[in-house]
């Protein structure tokens, strides 16, 4: 294929060397006469491994060339990928104007292009960008439209610095959004020949995916500082410690990773709170171990918020211990949201079958339920019948399977509130919402 990649930075450059190594023919282009020139000589224009010999390889095979002239490089092609630069504004929002001016120059030149175009954006973007800024910034000045007369999609990249060229051949994924089904395949058709999971999605969900990865890894390195200042004060070598925990493949897995409802038990709560507490017994500052407990509060609020904007008062609740299959109520959430939904003045039913179990025999849970929050003991309710019967707005609380067969026996007008996402037909009514999805 005939591509055209505007911007020769970091992106562009490691792009424009790698698909011609794949066989495809590539314009670069930049506003920037060095970096041009350095492309047109065989030079890379930045430092990277193995990027130098890709290039020289590249030029002198005739397959990759580089302009200013963007219009040239946009004639002579038939894919463009953005690869320009978003840097951060004062407010730390992205600054668009570098990815608006390509868009429009792209769409101006299309506008007379008998052929289908087609416009694909790798610069990092939130999501909505590609459709509410990069496709209209095409459409005004071609006058076409996307998915129709040309094609617009999202490739984000995951490269690291040092290991990009490594990374481009020996991707763990290739993500593509885009509008149309034609466009979609055209774009990953890019990397044939590259094995690794090929995702195709929505636009959003792809824009989407490259901030759950940036972010996600700015999170580890700060954790692993923050735990291993603490683990220092404490004369624990953290290395010793971290090398045994990347042997535990449940935390290193996606378990804890779907988003859903506040972290609850015996354990997560209070153990937070200790090596918190001990941390400041040294001295140390701990903001992110701070801002668990904080955002562990908040989602507990954004549930009661979801409840309360149904208009409904009179609440079921499906499920209150911490995790399904188990009659644990320490430190539960749900327990915790059930008290502000009765403090709040709504009638709250309750329908956990293993915490009910435990009112039904001797022993500390049903002392606890009865007598030490008789108002929730006063909620629980036997079968899913008396639930439906009593109930006109459902909540989710938990992931027990049984749960999504109630549910459907529900009136299909009733307002749901999942917390967990069960993976219901019921997800399908219009009455249903999801805490974050």
């Amino acid at each position: 294929m005939k591509i055209s990649v505007f911007g020769i930075g970091y992106v562009g450059a490691v792009a424009s060397a790698c698909l011609v190594e794949s066989g495809h023919e590539v314009i670069a282009c930049d506003t920037s006469e060095v970096k041009v020139k350095c492309i047109q000589e065989g030079r890379s224009p930045i430092v990277e491994n193995g990027l130098p010999e890709l290039i020289a390889k590249g030029v002198k095979s005739g397959k990759l060339t580089a302009t200013t002239d963007h219009k040239k490089a946009i004639q002579e092609t038939d894919m463009s990928l953005i690869c320009v630069g978003t840097p951060s504004r004062a407010d730390g929002s992205l600054n668009l104007d570098y990815v608006v001016t390509i868009s429009e120059q792209i769409g101006a030149v299309i506008k007379d292009k008998k052929t289908r175009h087609i416009v694909v954006n790798r610069s990092t973007v939130v999501p909505g960008t590609l459709l509410n800024v990069i496709g209209p910034a095409v459409e005004r000045t071609s006058g076409k439209k996307h998915g129709v007369d040309f094609g617009l999609g999202n490739n984000p990249e995951f490269l690291r610095e040092s290991t990009a060229v490594e990374d481009y051949f020996q991707p763990t994924q290739i993500v593509v959004g885009a509008t149309d089904e034609a466009t979609a395949k055209a774009i990953m058709s890019i990397y044939d020949g590259i094995e690794a999971t090929r995702v195709t999605c929505e636009v959003t969900v792809a824009e989407g995916v490259k901030y759950v990865s940036n972010a996600w890894r700015a999170n580890k390195v700060t954790f692993g500082n923050e735990m291993g200042n603490i683990l220092k004060e404490h004369g624990v070598d953290s290395h010793k410690v971290m090398n045994i925990f990347f042997n535990d493949k449940i935390n290193l897995g996606k378990q804890f990773l779907l988003p859903g409802f506040a972290f609850g038990g015996s354990c997560l709560p209070k153990d937070v709170r200790a090596i918190r507490a001990s941390a400041n017994d040294k001295g140390l500052k701990t903001p992110l171990f701070d801002s668990l407990l904080t955002a562990n509060e908040l989602q507990v609020n954004r549930a009661f918020s979801l409840i309360k904007q149904t208009g409904r008062k009179k609440v079921g609740l499906m499920g209150i211990s911490f995790k399904a299959g188990t009659d644990d109520l320490r430190e539960s959430p749900l327990l915790t949201l059930a008290n502000m939904l009765i403090d709040n003045g709504f009638e709250l039913s309750i329908y956990d079958p293993c915490v009910y179990e435990a009112t039904q025999f001797e022993g500390a849970n049903k002392k606890y339920i009865t007598q030490d929050i008789p108002q929730i003991g006063k909620a629980l309710v036997k079968t899913p019948e008396e639930l439906l019967a009593k109930a006109d707005v459902f909540v989710i609380g938990n992931g027990t399977k049984e749960f999504a067969k109630i549910l459907e026996q529900a009136d299909a007008s009733a307002p749901i509130v999942d917390l967990v996402r069960l993976n219901s037909p019921v997800e399908a009514r219009a009455s249903y919402t999801g805490i974050c999805w």
